[in-house]
């Protein structure tokens, strides 16, 4: 296979890979991910918010509205804006590395009830299938270091929970990646090999290419091939309000349903910065954003460069056909003619219910939808969109044995839907590190949906940036750093229509 045509060039624009005369198209994410208005964005909707399953689970915890003072403080050290995985990582290693310097933690409604708190509930760590895609726009170093980096945030994960005995549900084991096209299989085919053939660590990795066999394994009729590595599945609200309630037992301020609207120097010599809520001012000397999807909404130099987009996750009640025994017991990321992705999260040590994520062909009209009504881009109170809905039944009724023509009971099939925002990155990959032009200002977001497999290493890795450490400190690949050319670069290629990196086999 040959190296896939130059790098660098079309950073911010390439949305998958294929082959020359080939209709499909291999990269997942990017399927519903084409905005025609980059620059919308907007703070998070107030009232009427669907719940997630995690957060259906939660309703008695006192966490969800916590306040650790009565009033807002007038002043603290560092103020994160977020009370997510990233607001609320970021805050455990700041306490370890300055213990004295008080910590406030905003949340506009509801603790972790934004992204973090709606996916699918995957940590599933990239191991090769958007390598070429990276390696188209950012060369072929720092495509393989971005998929060395999601294998070392799902150790970290992973150590993090297992250490800390946290009750979150976790499950490891073989996650499968399966294409359902012949032509998919073969781009994966080569994608993947292209990998290993430059140095990429694959020898983890197990490979089906045999379309029986890949059937028998997946239990997917329709499947291809198969990539199976390991992955984990976890109640993602349950392992973020773990690490929050040790970080205000260790001094944070966590100040919930609290927005924050505005951040303006303060012009005094005291404090740097002050952050503007509906509920007063704060001053502090160091801002980090930890607010994904909404970052563009405070901070404008971002519009264009962080958009938020609804996507959807359904909760399927197996019926007794794929119970007990005969559970499915892997996690899945189903891969479409189109680019398209089943991202399928059995929960297989735990209540076996399944979640559906990803970005279904019926994403797509949910997205024309919202490009239609921009005001809906932050709109996380969708629940039972058809379209949606609709592609997860065709697909389990044609692919998984036993299902089409199971008799379902009362509390079986097809129970419920949410909305959640993800960030979507113009390039593809988060942004860390210190705003351009405002020194104390600092950002870890533009997720692009894919957070959990990033964030365990990219918000300790934005400490060490604080800290005065390198780049190199932070083991980051080193396109996720922000910086002025980088913005610049994706305002102009966000002007430019997406462009699908060809390969030539």
């Amino acid at each position: 296979m040959k190296e896939p045509g130059s790098v660098g060039t079309i950073i911010g624009s390439v949305t998958g890979v294929t082959f020359p005369d080939s209709s499909a198209v291999l990269n997942v994410e990017e399927h519903a991910s084409s905005l025609s208005n980059w620059e919308r964005t907007g703070f998070p909707k107030q009232g009427g918010q669907s719940l997630s399953y995690w957060l259906q689970q939660v309703r008695c915890d006192p966490l969800l509205d916590h306040r650790t003072t009565q009033n807002l403080p007038a002043q603290a050290d560092t103020v994160i804006i977020g009370s997510g995985i990233t607001g609320t990582l970021v805050a455990k290693h700041h306490l370890q590395t300055w213990p004295d310097k008080s910590i406030v933690v905003l949340e506009a409604r509801e603790f972790c009830s934004g992204a973090t708190g709606r996916n699918a509930g995957h940590c599933k760590p990239d191991q090769w299938r958007h390598f070429g895609k990276f390696e188209k726009a950012y060369g072929q170093e720092q495509a393989i270091k971005i998929m060395k980096n999601e294998a070392s945030t799902w150790r970290a994960l992973v150590a993090y929970i297992k250490g800390n005995n946290v009750d979150c549900d976790l499950w490891v084991g073989e996650t499968l990646d399966v294409p359902l096209d012949d032509e998919v299989a073969k781009i994966a085919k080569e994608v993947f090999e292209r990998y290993e053939n430059l140095g990429g660590k694959v020898d983890h990795i197990k490979v089906i290419h045999d379309p029986a066999e890949a059937a028998k394994v997946s239990r997917i009729k329709n499947a291809k091939a198969c990539y199976a590595w390991q992955a984990s599945t976890l109640q993602p609200w349950k392992l973020t309000a773990h690490i929050m309630r040790d970080d205000i037992e260790k001094g944070v301020n966590l100040q919930t349903y609290t927005i924050a609207q505005a951040v303006n120097e303060t012009g005094s010599s005291t404090r740097k910065w002050v952050v503007q809520t509906d509920r007063g001012a704060i001053a502090c000397d160091t801002v980090v954003h930890a607010t994904n999807a909404y970052s563009a909404a405070l901070e404008p130099s971002l519009k264009g460069v962080i958009t938020p987009k609804p996507h959807m996750c359904n909760k399927v009640l197996p019926p007794r056909a794929l119970c007990g025994s005969k559970a499915i017991q892997n996690s899945y990321g189903v891969l479409l003619p189109d680019g398209a992705l089943f991202s399928i999260n059995p929960r297989c040590t735990t209540d076996g219910i399944m979640m559906f994520g990803g970005s279904n062909p019926g994403q797509k009209q949910l997205d024309a939808w919202v490009e239609r009504h921009p005001e809906h881009c932050i709109d996380d109170g969708l629940s039972r969109v058809e379209n949606v809905t609709e592609c997860v039944r065709e697909f389990v009724s044609d692919n998984l044995e036993g299902w089409k023509d199971a008799e379902f009971g009362p509390g079986e099939g097809f129970d419920y839907s949410w909305s959640g925002i993800i960030g979507l990155s113009a390039d593809g990959v988060p942004f860390v590190g210190e705003l351009p032009g405002k020194p104390g200002q600092w950002i870890c977001a533009g997720h692009h949906g894919h957070g959990m497999a990033r964030i365990f290493t990219a918000a300790p890795g934005l400490v060490k940036l604080m800290n005065g450490e390198s780049w190199g400190s932070t083991g980051l690949p080193e396109v996720y750093q922000i910086n002025s050319e980088r913005l610049r670069r994706l305002r102009t290629a966000s002007e430019q229509p997406p462009k699908v990196a060809t390969l030539n086999p």
